[in-house]
């Protein structure tokens, strides 16, 4: 078979045409070809192609010229009068006759100023390739080679324009050969090709319409002959070539009511099989282990593949099956419907009256109330059917209400296969098929067979059987009642939402989560080739959403063959969310539903609103005491130290990131303005924890003898303050950087381990900073009670105590802000809303702690300042 074919083959049996084998498998796989006595090439598909859809190549049913001879008689014209072209792309499929090597014109423009106007000729080099040569205004393009003269159909498009002179033949899709300069020199500027002339298929014209010779007339088939008044660039010719008109500028389309065909030039009716986008599939070479690419309209053998699981499965299904449905299907049709074997089984290529009559069939047998649960066997080779139908090419000239009355089974039939009863069988075949997800990417491609219905009359089409339905209109829209889907999604295994989305959130206590809408499944076409866009959308709720449950976030729901349906956020944010709908924004078209996740809120409308405000004042504070304290340490010339430099450091740091922190949420509309801000928020808020990290190594310098000369710890603390958080960002950007940023703010992704970059460095520094303030406790409280016993002999117990808990309090007091350690309150944050609040003002006021502690309170700034005073004074 072709490759569609064969692919089409091994998918209706549950199966995957066979991937390249790897090393260690090349000598089974050897062996396994020469027992079947194979050889030449054989189909493969590529184990790195994206999940495959099926391409499908239309059959465009058109009536050929059939030029059978080289004669000066042989001629058609066309009766249409030419406008003036500036710009012009001539297109037609044509199979050239290789008995002769002469010269050919495949047509001529003449008008009275020029006989040869506009005019294309070819003819086979002793190579085997057919050369063109464009001809306008009389100047003669180069004969280039195009494509090879092997008897087949070929596509072929000319252009040309005034401007220069530019001219490019394309064939099969494919540029052979462009220049400019096909135009008059001189001192007048370049002319359009004149109109009102006379256009001749299969002649040269020697006059005006007339005067053909024999040995420059065209021998071979010409159709589907378009001209349009401009150039087409390469995708449009595509297009083209896959049998789609572009209406855009079109001068003249193929008909044969605009023909007049001289008596001896056959014209007969023939269907083309136009390509599909993908032109080269690859194939191996059978006795070698060499790959390359073929032609994927060739004829092939083939391999179909299970993996283990599945082709037990299969046989299992098989082996215990009863064949009721089987039986009572064929009994009501009176032939043979559904096969014996899932695996013997000829699945051939159906056409409309077949698939018709075969789902009107299936239809009533799967509605009889006496119809018991359905069997593995039988869900399967229902799948089967609906694959084959899917599959299937609607020919022109197929009765349309027989169309929209076969979508009408298709949907009754995929509703009654949903239906709740089933739920245990679709678990029973979950290695072959991945959950009833399937049976969405099935419909899927059956709508789009429904596009012949749609006309300039009839815009939209909805075809609807129970929760079951679809719509067509521009853009390809299908629905499934969640509830037809959730019992057979429950029993296979997939669950409802991912883990790490249906989690706890923070403050809010997690109860349940609910589909919230239908399952959509949107694809947006232009002539019948899916394309991608970005899409608004905007879903009514099942149910409405009171009291204390809130949307939480749009999930999508991705479908998948192999994965049987998984939940994911990727994609698509909400844009706003009422109690009746959710209206959500995705940068793709795609299969998706509102989950409606529902929590217990603790905290009330006025506690969030306490909670914000308590958030921007304390952040605003901190932001102008970190800047006060800053400049009071560079304007009061405090004695330079290790511990003044770390300390400038932290505070610019901190500064920054607060700074940007409060204004992050303006970032949010620009993509590229939020990725920056999200990166520049990692970096300083990670540099702030990383010179946190510095102070406490200071502090344990000065604790514990550290042999160390001063300039070298001075470096060391520098790279570690600002080099590591350049590193950790820089890493995490290399690794992750689509996944990166946050779907709602400007910070980065929690739902991937993008989070760890920074919440994994922190919790490390914390346990630091932990450990080293424990250290410092347990040495001044040492060296205050051997001080309480020098000096103090005599004092009263109660004395000794409240020196011992002030030299405890007291390093607590004062390390806390620069050591990060209140920053652990985050921990309980979802224990009590007294934590949440404990939590934002101790670290939005972590600017204002340490411009107290370090500028007010310092002695050196107080000192220093106090030296400015007196001179000042003086």
């Amino acid at each position: 078979l072709d490759w569609w074919q064969a692919d089409r083959y091994c998918e209706q049996r549950f199966a995957q045409l066979l991937f390249e084998p790897q090393d260690a498998e090349q000598d089974s796989f050897s062996k396994l070809l020469q027992s079947h006595h194979i050889r030449g090439s054989v189909w493969l598909r590529e184990r790195d192609s994206v999940l495959h859809k099926t391409k499908r190549r239309r059959g465009h049913t058109v009536p050929v010229l059939v030029f059978s001879d080289k004669t000066d008689t042989k001629y058609v014209k066309v009766l249409f009068d030419f406008p003036a072209l500036p710009a012009v792309t001539a297109c037609a499929h044509l199979q050239w006759d290789t008995r002769t090597q002469e010269i050919a014109t495949v047509f001529s423009y003449a008008v009275p100023a020029f006989i040869n106007e506009f005019q294309l000729r070819g003819f086979v080099d002793e190579e085997g390739f057919v050369r063109f040569a464009l001809i306008v205004h009389g100047l003669h393009s180069p004969y280039l080679p195009v494509f090879r003269a092997d008897g087949q159909w070929h596509h072929f498009c000319v252009t040309w324009q005034q401007e220069n002179g530019t001219w490019a033949i394309y064939a099969d899709g494919k540029r052979r050969a462009s220049a400019s300069g096909l135009c008059s020199v001189g001192l007048s500027a370049p002319q359009a090709i004149y109109g009102q002339g006379t256009f001749i298929i299969g002649q040269d014209q020697d006059s005006l319409g007339g005067t053909f010779r024999a040995k420059e007339s065209f021998s071979g088939n010409i159709t589907d002959l378009h001209i349009w008044q401009k150039v087409l660039g390469a995708e449009q010719i595509e297009k083209v070539r896959s049998c789609w008109v572009v209406e855009q500028d079109l001068v003249f389309g193929w008909s044969s009511n605009v023909l007049e065909v001289e008596s001896t030039v056959q014209t007969v009716t023939t269907q083309l099989l136009c390509p599909g986008p993908v032109e080269e599939c690859r194939v191996l070479e059978a006795g070698s282990s060499g790959f390359s690419y073929a032609s994927c309209l060739q004829t092939l053998p083939f391999i179909c593949r299970y993996r283990k699981d599945v082709y037990w499965q299969l046989k299992r299904a098989q082996l215990e099956s009863s064949h009721s449905l089987a039986s009572r299907v064929n009994n009501l049709a009176a032939r043979t419907v559904i096969p014996d074997s899932i695996f013997t089984s000829d699945v051939q290529d159906m056409n409309l009256s077949v698939a018709l009559d075969t789902l009107d069939v299936l239809a009533a047998v799967l509605r009889e109330g006496d119809m018991p649960m359905l069997e593995p066997s039988d869900l399967l080779v229902v799948l089967q059917l609906l694959k084959q139908v899917s599959n299937m090419e609607v020919q022109e000239g197929d009765e349309l209400e027989m169309l929209e009355q076969l979508g009408q089974y298709y949907m009754e039939v995929t509703e009654l296969i949903l239906e709740e009863q089933n739920a245990g069988t679709w678990s029973s075949i979950s290695q072959v098929i991945r959950g009833p997800m399937a049976v969405v990417e099935l419909c899927d491609r059956m709508v789009s067979l429904l596009v012949p219905l749609l006309t300039a009359e009839r815009t939209k089409i909805t075809i609807q059987h129970g929760n079951v339905g679809l719509r067509r209109v521009t853009m390809k829209n299908m629905w499934f009642g969640y509830s037809s889907l959730q019992h057979c999604l429950s029993s296979t295994g997939t669950s409802a939402v991912s883990q790490d989305v249906a989690a706890s959130n923070g403050r809010q206590k997690y109860l349940s989560t609910t589909v919230g809408t239908a399952v959509i499944s949107s694809t947006l076409l232009s002539d019948y080739q899916e394309i991608s866009t970005s899409v608004h959308y905007r879903l009514q709720h099942r149910v409405q959403v009171e009291g204390n449950f809130h949307v939480f976030s749009l999930v999508l729901l991705r479908v998948s063959p192999d994965a049987g349906g998984m939940w994911s956020t990727a994609g698509c944010s909400v844009v706003m969310s009422l109690l009746d709908s959710t209206a959500c924004f995705c940068n793709h078209s795609t299969n998706f539903a509102i989950l409606l996740q529902v929590y217990e809120m603790q905290r009330t409308s006025k506690e969030e609103f306490t909670l914000q405000t308590l958030t921007f004042i304390g952040c605003g504070v901190s932001f102008c005491a970190l800047i006060v304290t800053f400049i009071l340490f560079l304007v009061v010339r405090v004695p330079k130290s290790e511990r003044t430099t770390v300390h400038k450091n932290l505070i610019f740091a901190l500064a920054a990131g607060e700074a940007l922190l409060m204004f992050s949420e303006l970032a949010k509309t620009s993509q590229v303005l939020c990725f920056m801000v999200t990166a520049f928020l990692h970096l300083f808020f990670m540099a702030a924890f990383s010179w946190m990290l510095v102070e406490g190594l200071l502090l344990w310098s000065k604790v514990v003898a550290v042999n160390m000369s001063e300039d070298r710890r001075m470096k060391f603390y520098y790279v570690t303050g600002w080099g590591l958080p350049v590193l950790i960002v820089g890493v995490t950007l290399a690794t992750s950087f689509d996944n990166y940023v946050a779907a709602n703010h400007c910070w980065l992704n929690v739902q991937t381990n993008v989070i760890w970059a920074f919440v994994g460095p922190v919790l490390f520094i914390l346990a630091v900073n932990t450990f080293v303030l424990l250290r410092v406790v347990m040495v001044t409280v040492a060296s205050a009670r051997r001080r309480s016993k020098m000096l103090t002999l005599n004092s009263s117990l109660e004395n000794q105590i409240g020196t011992q808990i002030w030299a405890t309090a007291k390093p607590i007091l004062v390390l806390l802000p620069v050591l990060g350690l209140t920053w652990v309150c985050g921990v309980l944050v979802h224990l009590s809303i007294i934590w949440a609040y404990v939590f934002i003002v101790l670290n939005s006021l972590q600017g204002l702690y340490i411009f107290l502690v370090y500028a007010i309170y310092n002695s050196e700034v107080r000192n220093a300042i106090q030296r400015m005073k007196d001179k000042k004074k003086a």
